[in-house]
């Protein structure tokens, strides 16, 4: 599959920050490209800021008809399902809609491919991100794609049972079916409910005169911290190739929270942080999960994937973006997507 020119793509969830940098690449390689926001929602003037020529329908992922009827209607070549509940944190408040949204809806669409595929003799080819926190606990360090599944929320407990969902169908059905895991992965459209995004937009308050204290929980968890803009590149790569497969996406390094925020406070021209934050134990998460880090040598193997920028890159762009958009008035623009 390597001619991209009048191939159509189904993105759920286009309106996210995968989503959106997804169907930016999609449709530069020449795609059309159909993107699903939930009903309602107000994000398709969102999406007019950054990516122009997508189609945007309503439609909630725990709506298995729905999902069938976009599947006629639009005939898919790929399916990208990246509509979820993101929040580990924010899982433990409603652990029953993010097993519906998170776990329930792959089963649903995997079912509409199945029966999409007996219909028209073949189904789109489908990728799940899956998440680093279905990990948890795990003593391996770096984790691989054999690495045992030990989920420590509702959240990396949802994404463990869709990837194994995923995977089963591949080998029972003969789908053409992907899981790549991902880890932690930032840009300037990550929403400030994360906070590496509720650093950077801290810094850049800061240095502003806007703010003089951010409050913040663990400092000491480590994560493998990676440019989405890239993240997504893989996704796509992922769904040419010749058999599917389940890949590690990662840059291979994880860093303390810390680092992070010494990292943006740099940035924005502050210094050491230390005068500028307090911490708060109600912000911690009831089983946190401490180090997270993914070797992805088989991804730059087989898919010739890496990132294309580094560690302090990719915060110091989040925090020039929250700068401009702080002084400038300007919170959405396709100027922010890449440094």
């Amino acid at each position: 599959m390597s001619d991209t020119r009048d191939r159509t793509a189904l993105v759920t969830g286009v309106a996210g920050q995968d989503g959106i940098y997804l169907a930016h690449h999609l449709t530069t390689l020449g795609y059309r490209v159909v993107g699903t926001v939930l009903p309602g929602s107000t994000t398709p003037a969102l999406m007019a800021a950054y990516v122009a020529d997508v189609a945007v329908i309503e439609l909630d992922v725990r709506d298995r008809r729905g999902f069938g009827e976009a599947l006629e209607a639009f005939r898919p070549d790929e399916v990208y399902n990246l509509a979820a509940l993101t929040s580990v944190g924010a899982s433990w408040r409603d652990a029953e809609l993010v097993a519906e949204t998170n776990a329930m809806s792959v089963l649903r669409m995997l079912e509409e491919l199945v029966a999409y595929r007996d219909r028209h003799r073949d189904a789109p080819r489908f990728y799940q991100p899956s998440s680093s926190e279905m990990f948890g606990i795990s003593d391996q360090q770096p984790q691989t794609e054999t690495t045992p599944h030990y989920p420590r929320s509702p959240y990396a407990a949802a994404k463990s049972f869709a990837h194994h969902l995923t995977v089963n169908y591949r080998d029972s059905y003969g789908l053409f079916t992907c899981n790549g895991t991902l880890y932690n992965h930032e840009s300037p459209l990550r929403g400030q409910q994360f906070v590496t995004r509720k650093i950077t937009r801290a810094a850049a308050e800061i240095a502003l005169g806007r703010r003089e204290k951010v409050t913040l929980g663990n400092l000491d968890v480590r994560r493998d911290w990676g440019p989405a803009a890239d993240y997504v590149r893989s996704m796509h790569l992922m769904l040419q190739q010749d058999a599917p497969t389940d890949l590690i996406i990662a840059t291979g390094q994880s860093r303390p929270l810390s680092e992070l925020l010494r990292v943006a406070f740099e940035a924005a021209g502050l210094g050491d942080p230390a005068a500028y934050v307090e911490q708060d134990p109600d912000l911690m998460r009831p089983a946190d999960v401490m180090d997270l880090q993914g070797d992805p040598t088989k991804a730059r193997e087989l898919l010739g994937w890496q990132p294309t920028q580094g560690f302090t890159d990719i915060i110091g762009h989040m925090v020039r973006v929250d700068m401009q958009r702080i002084e400038s008035g300007v919170e959405e623009s396709q100027e922010y997507l890449y440094a």
